[in-house]
């Protein structure tokens, strides 16, 4: 989290500008009434942002390469491999991803008293309709 302050200079609580616009007063100059708004500033990243922000920065730099938007004059080579670049990463990214899932599954914990406390919650539940009248 990045917080971001703007210093006060100072603030006159009777001057009205400066309460109801809620900005500090610099004073006055020959044009009128100088002041400073005072902001403050949160920015909170997100996973997907940070995902986003990554997926930009990378395919900005595949753009520039690519297509040669700069002017580098870099070797016909770099462009050969550059250019699939895109597709490598997705397959790179959905193998990982089924590596990811398998190993979770493969070490997925057993809640055994979860399991217990359910088939009760289950039971509870059946002789209940049954005494409501309820035939299963």
């Amino acid at each position: 989290m990045i917080n971001t302050f703007l210093s006060c200079i100072h603030f006159n609580p009777h001057c009205f500008f400066c309460v109801q616009e809620k900005v500090i007063c610099l004073g006055f100059s020959t044009s009128g009434l100088l002041a400073l708004k005072i902001t403050a500033v949160t920015l909170t990243m997100t996973k997907l942002l940070e995902w986003v922000f990554g997926i930009m920065i990378v395919g900005a730099a595949w753009a520039l390469v690519t297509f040669d938007l700069l002017d580098l004059r870099l070797p016909e080579a770099y462009r050969q491999v550059a250019w699939p670049m895109p597709v490598y990463l997705l397959v790179v990214f959905g193998c990982y991803s089924l590596a990811t899932v398998g190993y979770r599954v493969a070490t997925f914990n057993d809640c055994e008293e979860a399991s217990i406390e359910l088939q009760a919650q289950i039971q509870e539940a059946k002789e209940d309709l049954r005494r409501k009248g309820l035939k299963l």
